[in-house]
């Protein structure tokens, strides 16, 4: 199974149009309006779906809403490069949404009920540590080969390869396992959101675990989108910038490798790791120097695998049919949050500088980190396997 994800997850991100797609917006005439506006509405479509899938997921079955989502995105990303306009661009946002949304949660679930059915829930956050690290490869290999595809055949080609890669996703998505019997068999979808709610309601470790995935995952996730404006204000030259935002994903890539061992921190363990990264990230940030972008990588990497081990620990407390809908939950809260740094990183870099707007966003994670630190300790998670009887039968 994990082979599968493995492959999966490289080709659910190995997509050439993501580095050029603002290229083609421009280069079809689209005002820098136009674009922003296509960029909200594909938030949107994130956040309107986001819930209603996970229970789907719950509801149906997560293999095959992780089949649908790619082959959504094939058609959105051929509309873009066969009839270009605002209107076609619209579409293909709105399904590239919908792909997002389809696959959070229903991923996460899936992975997690097969790693326990076998007896290997413990293994969760190494597999999905690697599973990032497979679609952070993705990313650079796209990005180092969308020119020359590029200038070989313009966008159509690009566009082409794009398709490709999210209908082999669609394909590996097929040969995922998925075996839901006894406490995880499916349910009507309504059923799914309210069982996913109420042991939001009833559990408060569960709680707890929902609000630390966004304040983990949202602001540095954020942040991302702004780093070559970072390394830009640090006197890197802008023909040298991709090569300091490789380093910046070697450091994600790295913290997603590390997530198996991660996964052993404790609750003090991953306030310190947390704090750590804020200073990092503020340290680099603030020397205003292309060392500094070092610095920076390495809180990434922090960050990333804090979210790996936050994603983990949620998974680990949830006990009902509605893990798809709270990881989903988890995921709305991330969206959310992500949008709210986008607003305050916009209201605060019309008067400082970037380094300065990172630095503050680095406070966040102190705080989170001081909130763990305080925090009473949790029940510890006991599980069996789904195929396992109470008194060690099978």
């Amino acid at each position: 199974m994990t082979r599968t994800l493995y492959a999966y997850a490289f080709l659910d991100e190995f997509v050439l149009l993501y580095p050029v797609y603002a290229l083609l917006f421009a280069d079809t005439g689209l005002s820098l309006w136009q674009i922003s506006s296509l960029f909200v509405l594909w938030s949107l479509t994130g956040v309107a779906l986001e819930v209603p899938s996970g229970a789907w997921a719950d509801a149906f079955s997560r293999r095959a809403l992780l089949r649908l989502g790619p082959l959504l995105g094939a058609v959105g990303f051929a509309l873009w490069v066969a009839v270009p306009s605002y209107a076609a661009f619209a579409a293909g946002f709105v399904l590239w949404g919908a792909r997002g949304a389809l696959g959070s949660g229903a991923l996460e679930a899936l992975v997690y009920e097969e790693l326990d059915r076998l007896g290997a829930a413990d293994r969760y956050a190494r597999a999905m540590g690697r599973a990032h690290a497979a679609g952070q490869v993705a990313v650079v290999t796209a990005m180092a080969l969308a020119g020359p595809v590029l200038a070989w055949g313009g966008y159509p080609a690009v566009g082409a390869a794009s398709v490709a890669a999210c209908l082999l996703t669609a394909l590996v998505a097929g040969r995922l396992p998925e075996h839901r019997t006894g406490d995880t068999a499916p349910e009507h979808w309504a059923a799914s959101l309210r069982s996913g709610l109420a042991e939001a309601r009833r559990d408060r470790s569960v709680r707890g675990a929902l609000l630390l995935v966004p304040a983990v995952a949202a602001v540095w996730g954020a942040l991302d989108e702004y780093t070559p404006l970072l390394v830009h204000d640090t006197g890197v030259p802008e023909r040298a910038v991709p090569y300091a935002l490789v380093l910046v994903w070697t450091g994600v890539t790295a913290g997603s490798l590390l997530a198996g061992p991660g996964g052993r921190l404790g609750r003090r363990g991953l306030a310190a790791l947390l704090a750590l990264s804020a200073l990092a990230l503020a340290a680099g940030a603030l020397s205003g120097v292309p060392a500094g972008i070092a610095l920076v990588a390495v809180a990434f990497g922090g960050f990333q695998l804090a979210t790996v081990v936050a994603d983990a620990r949620l998974q680990e407390r949830i006990e009902g049919t509605g893990r798809a809908t709270l990881t989903s939950l988890a995921g709305l809260g991330t969206e959310a949050l992500t949008l709210t740094v986008y607003g305050g990183y916009a209201v605060l870099g019309t008067t400082a500088a970037h380094g300065t707007v990172f630095a503050v966003f680095a406070v966040p994670y102190l705080v989170t980190a001081l909130c763990l630190a305080l925090a009473r300790g949790q029940r510890k998670i006991v599980r069996r396997p789904r195929n396992e009887s109470p008194r060690g039968g099978r």
